[in-house]
């Protein structure tokens, strides 16, 4: 089926090439969706899905996606049999090429222009999202600037709602469809806080709250095991983001940067 796709992808009308483009990136996410929630994440009409399933020679929805859930079973299949190491050196080159393809270089300066800008910058994540959050929070205090991470979606709301618009949040969430890291976002958003996100989902609930959204590449190959090693997209835009916002003020934090040295030194042996 993927073959076949890519073989009238050119053929396509440019909605129909949308709907094309996200089975191609996530055919394991669209074997779950119904036929009006599939059209609304891609932001189509119901009958254009049906009709791009009528070009591929299906009848119905239903019955596609039963054949795309074959396919998809069989890529779990051969990823598991691939050698591990092979497979994680390619799936990070793939990761930071997509990345680089996917990240708007305007989006990016927006999004720094918010971090340096801000009174304080705030991490929202949970799961493993939590820990890219935590991992960022560290890395823009070396920056000098006030940065807290909270995984408890309870004290990201009542943090969120506390915030002001001098304040940024980033948050962070490999699928987009958390609902505790939508609702704080979303939280955030409402008392007039700024707002970063990060994830994969194109087109996601948390998408629609953020004032920047920096979107991400699912790894290439899934496995049943693809929960576990969701964050390597999320890891590699913070880093962007650091260094980036690093880049900007780096002449302006000499005297910061020389002070924390000179702390950290006796920290080694």
């Amino acid at each position: 089926m993927i073959e076949r796709i890519e073989g009238i992808y050119d053929k396509l009308t440019k909605t129909e090439k949308k709907i094309a483009d996200y089975i191609l990136e996530r055919p394991e996410d669209v074997i779950h969706y119904s036929i009006s929630e599939f059209a609304k994440i891609v932001d189509v009409g119901e009958a254009t899905v049906h009709r791009l399933v009528k070009k591929l020679g299906y009848e119905g929805f239903q019955k596609f996606k039963i054949e795309l859930a074959k396919e998809v079973s069989q890529m779990e299949i051969t990823s598991a049999e691939e050698d591990p190491l092979n497979e994680l050196v390619a799936e990070l080159d793939y990761m930071v090429k997509s990345i680089k393809s996917l990240v708007k270089k305007e989006e990016l300066c927006k999004a720094v222009d918010f971090i340096v800008n801000a009174n304080k910058l705030v991490f929202f994540g949970v799961g493993l999202s939590g820990v890219t959050a935590h991992y960022g929070s560290v890395k823009f205090s070396m920056l000098n600037i006030p940065s807290f991470y909270y995984n408890d979606p309870h004290l990201q709301v009542i943090v969120g709602v506390n915030l002001t618009p001098k304040d940024v949040v980033i948050a962070i969430s490999h699928t987009g469809n958390i609902r505790d890291t939508v609702k704080s976002t979303s939280v955030a958003k409402e008392v007039g806080a700024k707002t970063i996100v990060i994830t994969s989902g194109i087109n996601s609930p948390l998408s629609e709250f953020g004032d920047v959204v920096l979107y991400t590449k699912q790894p290439f190959k899934k496995n049943v095991y693809y929960f576990m090693r969701g964050n390597i997209g999320e890891l590699v835009m913070v880093e962007i983001l650091f260094r980036m916002t690093l880049s900007r003020i780096s002449s302006e934090k000499t005297e910061d940067f020389s002070r924390m040295l000179d702390v950290l030194k006796p920290k080694r042996y």
